[in-house]
């Protein structure tokens, strides 16, 4: 496994095709083998959003810069009133040689 770089900024959770709330992210990548990229990492967004988004299968996360990339919260519900959770990254991610330009 070899880290790639990091994600972050801003965007919009949907669910089924409806804006449920903005979020800031922040994602690692990484190349598991040959073409194969995964990433994770945090989102932040309004704790009620938050309460309502944990758990499902439905969640896509589109982001300031373009990218439609679909989001699955991982680990156990945060406490009442959290406001961060850890998020994985079912599909969307650039390409391995994409990443190198997200570096610069």
């Amino acid at each position: 496994m070899r880290h790639l770089g990091v994600l972050r900024g801003s965007g919009i959770l949907e669910r089924n095709g409806e804006a449920i709330g903005q979020t800031d992210y922040e994602f690692d990548g990484y190349l598991l083998k040959q073409g194969e990229v995964v990433a994770s990492g945090e989102m932040r967004m309004d704790a009620g959003v938050l309460a309502d988004a944990f758990g499902r299968n439905d969640l896509i996360l589109r982001t300031e810069d373009g990218r439609t990339l679909s989001i699955r919260f991982s680990g156990k519900l945060p406490p009442t009133g959290r406001t961060v959770a850890h998020a994985d990254v079912r599909s969307g991610l650039p390409a391995e040689r994409e990443w190198r330009r997200l570096r610069r």
